[in-house]
């Protein structure tokens, strides 16, 4: 009995023994890399002008504003006070340029790095990109440690990673996890295909390095996703390739040149798809074609489906503003469309990124139909306002037309690429098709315009 308990023990002691074997051990990538990664910390002059310190955040508009401003004493004048803000940063060259996030040194008026030695330099911003995250700073050092650059395109889903910053001002801190999903799509974000992970990271960690098990940089982390403001298993990492070719030309170039096509897309759903005659839900539809713009010149239009763009295949509608942003402007590439139930290629000159802006609204007898909304004309001063030359304002939407999307103040500009002009001519269309038909509405809600798929009768 006793053997078999000492058996039973060893073979125990062994299996364990093999499972942490299988551990990814840190202690000689943390040791070797840990030094060329620095703490950031900036300083800004924020001006106040709440003259009524006393008051909370209220709106002049709330009732309780002025009680506030009656009975609280104002002070003289708005006040001036320093802003702090931590973050991270990895050294890219012996000579001082370190890499971080823009939104770590946006807008500040100094910035200090600290390196794990505890010497401290004055920083210069070289510069910074918004749109990608990504900002180069120099100090005025040499002989420094630098970061080993890798490849993400290799990164594979599940593989160990770890990351090294300053969480809430705690310097060198390392944590690990794996890499949960490659080329994210985040709002707001077009241009950076991001690296998810489940590395813990908090405030300060922003700007900090991602390493693989081979102590490569492969990311620069950059966003978590939270409700808390603390880590809750989602970080998200800006690939190295991304923030290398960026910071190239920030210094080389002093701005950042991305390729323009002027379009505005949405993603191709099976619904979309089915209406446009697709066999599968891929590319990127256009929803509405910039006038004047490199798209507008070459004679693409809304409703058209790219398939293919300069030789890259098209496979989400995220994918396309990465692949014209690293297009050099005033390059001629080819585009395969799918355009009214056929294949078509086309080749454009791509123009350069602009800043963005525009604005439209709109307001609003009336008349029902099958799709569930009320329509009603626009008037020739809304024509001009919304610059359309036709179009229905959406005065009411319930059944199939409500679960779709569509509501109040949207207007409709087309029924499956058939303009629209009156009430008359949108029912006739839409009466064209019988029950479980998937049609699509182009509509223009605010200052953008896009396809919404309606199945008749909610079928």
């Amino acid at each position: 009995m006793k053997r078999i308990v000492a058996f039973f023990a060893l073979f125990l002691s062994l299996t364990a023994l093999s499972h942490a074997r299988e551990l990814p051990d840190f202690t000689d990538l943390v040791e070797k890399q840990g030094v060329a990664v620095v703490n950031i910390s900036t300083t800004q002059t924020v001006r106040n002008e709440n003259v009524f310190p006393q008051i909370p955040d209220l709106s002049e508009d709330d009732p309780m504003y002025d009680f506030f401003r009656r009975f609280m004493p104002p002070r003289k004048g708005p006040r001036e006070y320093q802003s702090r803000s931590l973050g991270s940063g990895f050294i890219l060259s012996a000579d001082g340029y370190i890499l971080t996030n823009a939104h770590v040194v946006d807008a500040a008026e100094e910035v200090t790095v600290r390196l794990t030695d505890k010497r401290e330099f004055k920083a210069k911003v070289i510069g910074s990109d918004r749109r990608t995250d990504v900002a180069l700073v120099k100090i005025d050092a040499s002989g420094l440690p630098k970061v080993t650059i890798g490849k993400p395109d290799q990164l594979k889903v599940g593989e160990w990673v770890f990351a090294i910053g300053s969480p809430f001002g705690f310097d060198n801190s390392v944590t690990a996890g794996i890499v949960s999903a490659k080329g994210r799509s985040l709002p707001q974000e077009n241009y950076v295909p991001f690296i998810q992970t489940d590395v813990a990271i908090n405030p300060g960690n922003s700007g900090g390095p991602l390493f693989n098990m081979k102590g490569e940089v492969v990311g620069i982390n950059s966003q978590i996703y939270s409700r808390s403001g603390g880590f809750m298993g989602l970080s998200f990492a800006i690939p190295i390739d991304v923030a290398i070719e960026i910071t190239d030309q920030l210094r080389t170039q002093g701005k950042i040149y991305r390729g323009w096509l002027g379009v505005m897309i949405q993603e191709m759903t099976r619904e979309l798809a089915e209406s446009f005659g697709l066999s599968k839900p891929t590319g990127a539809l256009i929803a509405n074609v910039d006038k004047g713009s490199p798209a507008d010149k070459a004679g693409l239009a809304a409703s058209d489906v790219i398939l293919k763009f300069d030789g890259k295949t098209v496979e989400n509608s995220s994918e396309l503003p990465r692949l014209v942003a690293a297009v050099k402007p005033g390059k001629r590439v080819s585009i395969q469309l799918w355009r009214k139930g056929a294949y078509k290629d086309i080749s454009l000159v791509v123009g350069e990124l602009p800043d963005k802006g525009g604005r439209a609204s709109s307001k609003g007898s009336k008349m029902g139909n099958k799709l569930g909304l009320t329509l009603n004309e626009l008037s020739e001063e809304q024509k001009r306002e919304l610059k359309v030359s036709g179009g229905l304002v959406v005065e009411d939407s319930e059944g199939a037309a409500a679960r779709a999307g569509v509501g109040r103040g949207d207007v409709i500009l087309s029924v499956n690429n058939q303009d629209v002009k009156s009430v008359e001519q949108f029912n006739e269309l839409v009466n064209q098709y019988g029950s479980g038909r998937v049609i699509a509405l182009r509509i223009l809600r605010g200052d953008r315009s896009l396809y919404v798929p309606i199945r008749i009768n909610g079928k």
